[in-house]
């Protein structure tokens, strides 16, 4: 079976209130996040496509590599003749340390969402991300 690897990055932001960050599709929220390319890693995949979808920089971010989130589940991908494939979604944690302004490429908008869980976006990856996420803040006291 293909395999396929996607990485993102979840950002949240202190001010004015603890928020994160969705990107909007037409008919969907999503994380900026993207496939691996080449011989990169993982953190490098999703700063790197985290600039590309938002304009966000690695120096923007405080990254927590603590904090590492990962989904595996099977669909069909019309990159692979839309054969059925296993695909892992990688998300990081960054921190943002001021103030950016956001620059779409990939997506139709975006909204900053104020941490209030649990949340309910998307069942698939976002809901467990953030269930998982909220977990990690309070073991960790991180908000």
């Amino acid at each position: 079976m293909q395999q396929a690897k996607s990485c993102g990055v979840i950002v949240l932001r202190n001010t004015p209130k603890l928020s994160f960050l969705l990107m909007e599709k037409p008919n969907r929220y999503d994380l900026p996040k993207g496939h691996v390319e080449g011989n990169e890693d993982e953190l490098s995949c999703a700063l790197r496509e985290l600039q590309e979808e938002t304009g966000i920089l690695a120096s923007d971010l405080e990254v927590d590599v603590r904090f590492r989130f990962v989904e595996t589940y099977h669909t069909r991908y019309k990159r692979f003749g839309k054969q059925l494939v296993e695909k892992s979604v990688i998300i990081f944690l960054g921190w943002l340390k001021h103030d950016v302004e956001i620059k779409l490429t990939e997506h139709s908008g975006y909204k900053w969402v104020d941490w209030q869980p649990p949340h309910l976006i998307q069942i698939k990856t976002i809901d467990p991300l953030l269930k998982q996420l909220d977990e990690y803040l309070k073991s960790s006291n991180g908000c």
